[in-house]
């Protein structure tokens, strides 16, 4: 399971369809707003 950067939730990263590749790594999303919050400003979910 992965981390969902945004929001916290859990994921299943091999059937969740959301997902999005930052600087090499791969990030997975519960859902499309988290997805979406993340592409605009990746730093701020992944300096927490």
């Amino acid at each position: 399971m992965a981390i969902d950067p945004v929001c916290g939730m859990k994921v299943d990263e091999k059937t969740t369809k959301l997902s999005h590749v930052h600087k090499g790594s791969t990030y997975y999303f519960c859902s499309q707003r988290c997805l979406d919050l993340f592409r605009k400003d990746p730093t701020r979910y992944l300096t927490k």
